[in-house]
Order: structure tokens, then C-alpha cells, then sequence
């Protein structure tokens, strides 16, 4: 271990891709700022000299500065930050319950945006760092019954895209990462679903909650694999802006985008139709 080893702030770390990625890191010998709402769910990196765990509720602000400062103070710097706390809420967009989608929104979204711009000037400073948000297959395409959900998760893509460009210049790199079913606890205990729902919605947005309800444990995806992917990505001179994870995620984008493609093909002359005349 020497100082020149990358410093990894990691939020959400009890469980999933959180937890996981701290193992990684230390796997490769990297120090990591493990945090969570709970921290004592963290107790077996308490004694590793390479890890400081940190209570971390992303909502708040008085947590993310406190946390960010301590971080600086222990370990002098920080060079990869991971926002990965977040959670679904698996409604119809009419089931939606108001308080409900403003809860997800602060933390997926408000949390991770907070967390962002406190780490950003001292990488200004030093023309160095990456940023790695935890986004989803979600985030890039809309599915029934997880419309609130995928809102937080395009503005998760939104946000990242244009900090990208914002920061190139300034020698600080983002990664998107979209992973699609894993086995982690976000198709399990993590998961809120609305406590009205309609009759109406229960071939589509009920259909898709009892899915992901059935294969909550069995998900094709690995968090193991996902958290190596993940250091590959940020170890590489070029890493790349959207990192998508899982076979049926990457199968899913990329029709996505055949099927985007073919329709702005079809619809060209309506829309290049709308311009002034030359």
C-alpha cells in the first residue's frame, strides 16, 4: 500500500453494488470511505487501516459535508467518488403517490447531484478525479410500472452527460454505469411499491412489479463481476461515459437505440420539415 493508491468514496455500501465495490477496492489494494445510513451494518471493515467508514444519509447535506470533510482529513484527498445509494419505487405513473416520488427523487437524484458538487473543488484543484454514477438500464430506457423511477434515472444520465463535458477540460472523467437485473437488494427488502394500486394497470405496471418481485435473488447479473467492471472501467486511460452492465441490459440498449434510430429515420422529413425555409 503507498500513498499514489486511488482513495474510493463509495456511498450506500451495506449492501449490493455498494458493499461490493469496497471489497473490490481492497482487493486492489485501494483505501475506501465506506458509508451508509447505518454504518454499524459496515462493523467488518472497522479494523481494516485501508477503510473509513462513515454514516452517510445522502439527503442530508449536513451528513455530505461532514462526511466529505473527514474523508480529506483522513485520508488527504479524494479520487473516485461512486454515487451509489438510491432505491425503486415501482408505481404506474397514475399510482404515484406524491411523497413517495419526492423521497426517491432526493436521494437518487438531489443526493447524488449534493454529493457531486462537494467533491468537485478539490478535484478542480487538482485536475484530477472521477466521478461514477450508479444509473440503470432504466435511466436509458422507460419501462411499465417504474416510470418514477426511470425519471430519477434519466436525470442521473441528464446530469452526468453534461457534467462530463463540463469537466473534461479540467482533467476530471465521469463514468455512467447501467447495470440491468443483478442480485442485489433492489428487487428485494430496498423496494416500494405504491399502497393504492389500480385494477386498470394490472397487466402492465402490475405485470412488470410481480416480475421483479419473482426473480428478486435469481437476477442474471453478478455484483462480484460488476464491481471488477466498474474498476476496469475508471483504471482505464480512456474509460468510458456509459458503462452498461449484464447481457440483458445490453441486449435491451441496444434495441433501443436500433428501434430510436429507424423511427428517426422514418419521422426525418416531418422533423426536418419544421425549419424556417432556407
Amino acid at each position: 500500500m503507498t500513498k499514489d493508491q486511488p482513495i474510493w468514496f463509495i456511498t450506500g455500501c451495506s449492501t449490493g453494488f455498494g458493499h461490493e465495490l469496497v471489497l473490490a477496492a481492497l482487493r486492489h489494494d485501494y483505501r475506501v470511505v465506506a458509508t451508509a445510513r447505518k454504518p454499524e451494518t459496515l462493523s467488518q471493515f472497522i479494523t481494516n487501516p485501508n477503510v473509513m467508514v462513515a454514516p452517510l444519509d445522502v439527503t442530508n447535506p449536513d451528513h455530505i459535508s461532514a462526511s466529505v470533510a473527514a474523508a480529506t482529513a483522513r485520508f488527504g484527498r479524494i479520487d473516485v467518488l461512486v454515487n451509489n445509494a438510491g432505491y425503486g419505487y415501482l408505481s404506474a405513473v397514475e399510482e404515484g403517490e406524491d411523497e413517495e416520488v419526492r423521497a426517491m427523487f432526493e436521494a437518487n437524484f438531489f443526493g447524488l447531484a449534493n454529493m457531486t458538487k462537494a467533491v468537485l473543488p478539490a478535484m478542480r484543484v487538482r485536475r484530477s478525479g472521477h466521478i461514477v454514477n450508479i444509473s440503470s438500464q432504466g435511466g436509458l430506457i422507460g419501462f411499465p410500472g417504474i416510470g418514477y423511477y426511470n425519471a430519477t434515472k434519466f436525470a442521473v444520465e441528464g446530469l452526468s452527460e453534461a457534467l462530463a463535458k463540463e469537466c473534461a477540460p479540467l482533467g476530471i472523467k465521469v463514468t455512467i454505469v447501467e447495470p440491468g437485473p443483478f442480485r442485489t437488494d433492489w428487487a428485494g427488502r430496498s423496494l416500494k411499491v405504491p399502497k393504492v394500486p389500480i385494477a386498470d394497470y394490472a397487466d402492465t405496471a402490475g405485470a412488470r412489479r410481480d416480475a421483479i418481485h419473482g426473480y428478486s435473488g435469481t437476477q442474471p447479473g453478478d455484483p462480484v463481476r460488476a464491481a471488477e467492471a466498474i474498476i476496469t472501467a475508471v483504471s482505464h486511460p480512456k474509460p468510458p461515459l456509459h458503462l452498461v452492465l449484464g447481457r440483458p441490459a445490453w441486449t435491451s440498449v441496444q434495441n433501443k437505440f436500433k428501434e430510436f434510430a429507424t423511427e428517426l429515420e422514418t419521422w426525418k422529413d416531418t422533423s426536418l420539415g419544421t425549419d424556417f425555409p432556407s
